[in-house]
């Protein structure tokens, strides 16, 4: 051992806390360990230093190290979840959750980037890069799964279920690629526990027996079946250990057997090489660094030891005493599975037992010897024989702690009927026990579902125990001591039943008054002074034996105190329990003696109380012995009889009718119970039905009252409306009493207007003669306003002229200048800038292009400008003459109306004709003195346009000249000539229609 690892609190209560489980990284040379209380460390074995890298507050139940990432780790809780962290950092990595049950084991890839994790119900695949499921294991309840692993350095994905079938899957597609076969006939083995070579060729299998099946994986068939020493019941861990130099087809294979040991033996010489561990140090679990030199164990001590793999086998390499290999005789007709078996043989005697320091008692040595062990797992070899086991318990006053529960097994006899359990247990919880945990509020539910398991299956097994009121109290204990193993547990509690309380339900549901009796005769002969104070204060057996005896002491009793004592019951007739509880009672004499209240008497027996336990045994003891024959209990009862195999016995002694009448009650009650139950729930949903129909019909009255206060208010709006129409009417006949006098008022208004009309006529040729004098001036004005335009047009076009020659000149001295400057460096850069003139002359080309370019654009916009100003001089007399036309129209239009309306007028006044003879006359002559002022304006019109046009002329002939627009200035004078000649036709039109206008007037 290189060390031991202990994780001790020193305190006032100093504990050690356990080690569970460790793991080794890929080099090896670093332990990742994990304790009961979710503390994880990593031990450094080449530098010899420890650290604390993760708290996760809850035992783990496996580990993975030695992933992609080197510093990460996969921890399985004991919450069903998977957490990664990282041992440089301390922080959680990621969090997988999917499992239903506890994680027994994590497999993970060559590669580091995938890992498996299995459970009972599933396996589940992980990808460590994103830490998603990719896929997910599923099978019956009733198979289940044992482990599911990947194969070493390969894509191959084994799995291992409990009906002993083995599927080997494709990793990337998920395809099975072969199964192995059934083993032959008389090999049959329940396969628990696996181990693969480095290789991945030999698969190897073992379970609850000594044997061992070597598969080869590339033939599929079973090449080998190993038996393991005597000493080896059951193998609980598989693991080969590397070697280097072996490539991967490991030789040396590690077996952690039910007695604790791991014996290493070589799978092809079946020789036991070296072993770990002992019976007082026993190895509950192991790992093996990779590279073949620690070998890590958790001790059922809790603690942790390292070994040295070259110091054992150094040690297996000294000479051994003398070998010796079992030869067997094997005759023709035994089966293939005798003929793969072979033996492993020892190469130093057999010392199952063995002690750390010193040698051990021979008579401890023999009594091992001589011992037998039933094939189950954590017994003892050899069978365990009832005197010396008494006289083992009467020298040290208890059993080994450690092997406690096998010597009560065997003191018991249990048969181990699982198929009989089987069957109870399927029949499902029993309806006495469904809501027990109302009565029981245990804070533990995994022990409140066994505790409920087993009553169920009591109650199944026989009927007087679903109406037994303290079996809860009597099975509890077991319970809690068997609560790993029900099967165990329940056996226990049938086999206490049948044998420890025998004629307890005689007098049922009444307390069994001939075993509490018994036990008032044992007391009244060895303490009557005691059973005189008792009766004093009406304390009778039912308030201090009674108690006791249906809680099996366990309300009085510490749990070692309990097991104490039971050691002892187990070990002596089944009346030396009622001689415990007289022997607690006599004990208790001087306590008992100063109670005087029934209430005091009651609370000592429900409670714990200050008395030596050693002292009530050895009491009992003493009374076993010195009770007379008349009233001894053991001629009463009958002497201890185990469970009888395959199937439980009936138990039937109890008043039947009585139980069946209770159960017929029960039944009763239940149904009365349920039919409570469904009336009260049929009540509570009348109850909701009401509510929610009185909620209804609120809503329905609170929709109502407001309907009603909204018609209340249409009322009152109809109301004012029906006033508002009086008012309308009263309103409409003011409106008509207006209207009226309105209209009078009209009609002496258009009367009036009429008149006032008749007098705007008569003077309206005169209104119409002034407004076209006046037109003609405005037209005459809006043309001098447009000449002038245009002359100042044409002095911008002149100045832009003139300013092209200078800019010109400009150019051309600037372009001399730059000349002289280029003439100038060229004479001084000649020689030294050669490259300085090409690229100077380049760019005086340049610049030669840009003024020739600058030119030709001032060019092109001279031109445009122009182009726009001719267009422009164009379309105004265009212009003119339309809005001319227009307003010639529009006063021939109103003449024409002039003349309707007149000649309606004179219609009129023909009555009135020789009247207003003298009147026309004087209109007549008017007429003719108002031609001559249009004629005259006509004629100062007419010069004024022929001036400007000879202007405009002269002008355009000077721009033909300097830019050679012959064509154009041809066209503009002849339509000038044209609108000049429509100007000399315009008065006449307008001459003619005054002088139509002026007859019909005279007329």
């Amino acid at each position: 051992v290189i060390a031991n690892i202990i994780h001790s609190i020193k305190g006032y209560h100093s504990k050690t806390i356990r080690f569970l489980n460790v793991a080794f990284d890929s080099s090896g040379d670093s332990l990742l360990a994990g304790d009961h209380q979710g503390n994880i460390y990593v031990f450094d074995l080449n530098g010899n230093r420890f650290r604390l890298v993760q708290r996760a507050m809850q035992p783990c139940t496996a580990l993975a190290f030695g992933l992609r990432r080197q510093t990460e780790f996969l921890v399985a809780l004991a919450d069903y979840s998977i957490k990664c962290f990282d041992t440089e950092t301390k922080e959680l990595v990621s969090w997988m959750r999917g499992h239903d049950s506890s994680v027994s084991s994590i497999s993970v890839h060559a590669s580091g980037r995938y890992a498996i994790t299995t459970s009972t119900d599933t396996a589940q695949l992980w990808d460590l890069d994103t830490f998603q499921r990719k896929r997910k294991l599923n099978v019956r309840q009733s198979v289940g799964i044992q482990k599911v692993f990947f194969l070493p350095l390969s894509d191959t994905i084994l799995s291992c279920f409990k009906d002993n079938s083995v599927f080997a899957w494709e990793f990337d597609t998920l395809h099975c690629k072969y199964r192995l076969p059934t083993p032959v006939e008389g090999s049959a083995l329940l396969y628990k526990v696996f181990a693969v070579t480095r290789d991945g060729r030999i698969f190897v299998a073992g379970g609850k027996s000594n044997h061992l099946h070597l598969w080869c994986l590339e033939s599929k068939q079973l090449i080998r079946i190993i038996q393991m020493p005597q000493e080896v019941r059951a193998v609980r861990h598989l693991e080969f250990l590397p070697d280097r130099f072996d490539g991967g087809s490991n030789q040396v294979l590690g077996v952690i057997s039910q007695d604790n040991i791991m014996r290493f033996i070589n799978i092809e010489t079946c020789k036991l090489l070296f072993d770990i561990g002992s019976h007082e140090e026993g190895i509950s679990t192991a790992a093996i660094s990779p590279n073949g030199r620690y070998i890590a164990s958790v001790m059922e001590n809790g603690s942790l030891n390292l070994y040295s793999v070259q110091a054992l086998t150094q040690e297996g390499n000294k000479p051994p005493p003398p070998t010796f290999k079992v030869v067997g005789d094997w005759s023709k007709h035994t089966s293939e599975a005798n003929k793969l078996t072979k033996r492993v043989n020892s190469r130093r005697s057999e010392q199952p037992w063995k002690s750390k320091g010193s040698k051990i008692p021979t008579r401890l040595l023999k009594m091992q010897v001589n011992t037998s062990l039933e094939n189950k797992e954590n017994e003892l070899p050899g069978r365990l024989n009832k005197k010396r086991l008494q006289a083992l318990l009467k020298g040290f006053g208890e059993y080994p702690a450690k092997y406690r529960m096998f010597v009560w097994r065997s003191l018991l006899q249990l048969p181990e009927n699982h198929l009989a359990f089987r069957s109870l247990v399927d029949k499902g919880t029993h309806s006495a026990f469904v809501n027990i945990q109302n009565e029981y509020p245990i804070k533990s539910r995994k022990l409140l579902r066994v505790l409920q398991r087993t009553l169920s299956a009591l109650a199944h097994w026989s009927a007087i125990f679903a109406e037994t009121p303290y079996i809860p109290l009597l099975a509890f204990p077991f319970v809690k001591l068997f609560q790993n193993n029900q099967l165990i547990c329940f056996e226990a509690v049938a086999t206490v039943v049948v044998n420890f309380c025998q004629h307890w339900f005689e007098y049922f549901p009444n307390p069994p008054v001939n075993v509490l009796s018994m036990m008032e005769n044992v007391l009244a002969h060895h303490d009557k002074e005691l059973l005189q104070h008792l009766i004093k204060y009406s304390v009778t057996s039912q308030v201090y034996a009674w108690p006791l005896l249906e809680t099996l002491l366990s309300e009085v009793l510490t749990r070692e105190e309990w097991l104490k004592v039971f050691d002892n019951i187990f070990s002596n007739h089944p009346s030396y329990f009622l001689m415990i509880v007289v022997a607690y009672v006599i004990c208790s004499r001087a306590h008992l003696l100063r109670c005087n209240q029934t209430e005091d008497f009651e609370y000592f027996f429900h409670h714990r109380n200050n008395l030596d336990i050693n002292a009530v045994i050895k009491e009992a003891y003493h009374l076993m012995e010195a009770t007379p024959l008349d009233i001894h209990p053991q001629h009463m009862l009958d002497d201890f009889m185990p469970l009888s195999k395959g199937q439980y016995p009936v138990f039937n002694k109890y008043p039947k009718f009585i139980v069946d009448f209770q159960t017929q009650e029960w039944e009763r009650i239940r149904q009365d119970e349920i039919e409570y139950l469904r009336e009260r729930q049929l009540g509570h949903e009348l109850a909701a039905k009401a509510q929610e129909q009185k909620a209804k019909d609120e809503v329905w009255y609170r929709k109502q009252k407001l309907l009603r206060e909204a018609e209340e208010q249409r009322q009152k709006v109809l109301l004012e409306e029906e006033k508002l129409a009086e008012q309308k009417q009263k309103l409409a006949a003011v409106k008509r009493e207006l209207k009226v006098k309105e209209l009078q008022f009209l009609d002496a208004s258009r009367r009036s207007f009429l008149k006032c009309q008749q007098d705007q006529r008569q003077v309206q040729p005169k209104h119409l003669d002034g407004e076209m004098v006046r037109k003609a001036d405005e037209q005459e004005t809006g043309d001098t306003v447009q000449d002038v335009e245009l002359q100042w047009m044409e002095l911008e076009l002149q100045r832009e002229l003139f300013e092209q020659p200078l800019i010109k000149d400009q150019e051309a001295v600037t372009k001399e200048m730059k000349q002289d400057l280029a003439a100038h460096r060229r004479k001084v850069d000649l020689e030294d800038h050669l490259v300085q003139r090409l690229m100077e002359i380049e760019r005086e080309e340049k610049k030669k292009a840009q003024v020739v370019a600058e030119e030709n654009l001032a060019k092109a916009e001279q031109k445009r400008v122009d182009t726009r100003w001719r267009l422009r001089a164009l379309n105004t007399p265009s212009l003119d003459d339309q809005d001319h036309e227009k307003r010639y129209e529009e006063i021939a239009k109103l003449l024409h109306d002039n003349r309707v309306k007149e000649a309606e007028l004179l219609k009129a006044m023909k009555e009135a004709e020789e009247k207003k003879r003298e009147e026309v006359l004087e209109k007549e002559a008017h007429p003719e003195e108002e031609q001559k002022t249009p004629a005259a304006a006509d004629e100062h019109r007419k010069k004024f346009s022929e001036d400007k046009m000879s202007d405009a002329l002269g002008l355009a002939e000077k721009l033909q000249r300097e830019d050679g627009c012959f064509e154009r200035l041809h066209s503009l004078k002849a339509r000038h000539t044209e609108r000049g000649m429509e100007l000399q036709q315009a008065p006449r039109s307008g001459n003619i229609c005054l002088n139509d206008l002026t007859a019909s007037g005279s007329s």
